[in-house]
């Protein structure tokens, strides 16, 4: 087999959740454009729909699906769907996920002079519930689709899972701990199951994204105002040595490699993506 013929993922079919999201919508247009029969998978189903249109309009196979990635039903559902159309998926790649301010505080440091600040949300305000709100999505939302979905690769012997993490979990960033939490459990889940399903085959891995430069994260590090980066913003691109953010397109090369033959021999492992942002300390 040659290195190219490695690369290889023609014929395969792929489950996606979050797959309406910009990061995982663009890996569905990628594995399509390649030959992957891509099911995207999202709680907006009219959203994964539409993106699905997109691929089967550059050529690919694929279908949109409504998911509740915190609802086992409804991942089997999909499940059943998918392997109806095509076969059980030997590729799952878990991108639902994301932040809620519900899960995050207003400040990076607390000083004694916030408790006397009512409205302040400091981490002692914050709601359980929100906090749950944003671990459960991400952590959860990972667990459960594996669960349904990597049982049919255990069974034929052999699949891949490709998990999303973040720089949350090497180094947790200010201010969203529901968010940092969950996405270092997602890390560690990656090789818990990386070990665990060695022997049916199944390989397991990640990508942690640095900051990309998504539609969400122009309105939340771009001042609407001014077109200005906000200090957020700046602080970003002080600590990432490449000095710029990246761009979705960016991920891919990683995504084909850990989910072909290419990685054959990889497992458990947790690859940044993100111009050097874990890797720099001043």
């Amino acid at each position: 087999m040659s290195v190219l013929d490695q690369f290889d993922l023609k014929g395969r079919v792929a489950a996606i959740t979050g797959a309406a999201g910009e990061l995982c919508s663009c890996m569905a247009a990628a594995l399509g454009e390649i030959g992957v029969r891509v099911a995207l998978l999202d709680i907006n189903g009219a959203g994964a729909e539409a993106r699905a249109e997109e691929v089967r309009k550059a050529g690919g196979e694929a279908l949109g699906l409504a998911c509740d990635v915190l609802d086992e039903a409804s991942i089997a559902a999909c499940r059943r769907e998918i392997e109806k159309a095509w076969a059980a998926p030997s590729i799952l790649i878990n991108g639902a996920g994301g932040n809620h301010p519900s899960g995050s505080t207003d400040r990076e440091f607390l000083e004694r002079e916030d408790f006397d600040d009512g409205e302040l949300k400091t981490f002692f305000r914050l709601e359980t519930a929100g906090f749950r709100r944003v671990f459960d999505l991400n952590f959860l939302g990972t667990f459960l689709p594996t669960r349904v979905f990597a049982e049919g690769m255990a069974r034929a012997g052999g699949g891949a899972v490709l998990n999303i993490s973040s720089m949350n979990a090497f180094t947790p960033l200010t201010k969203i701990p529901a968010y940092a939490a969950a996405k270092a459990a997602v890390s560690n889940f990656t090789r818990w199951l990386a070990v665990h399903f060695a022997h049916v085959g199944i390989r397991v891995n990640a990508i942690a994204p640095g900051f990309l430069m998504t539609e969400q994260l122009k309105f939340l590090h771009i001042d609407q105002k001014t077109g200005e980066p906000t200090p957020r913003a700046r602080q970003v691109i002080a600590h990432t040595p490449m000095q710029r953010y990246g761009e979705p397109e960016e991920l891919l090369g990683t995504v084909v490699w850990l989910l072909s033959d290419a990685s054959r021999f990889v497992t458990g492992v947790v690859v940044p993506i993100d111009g050097g942002f874990s890797s720099y300390s001043i």
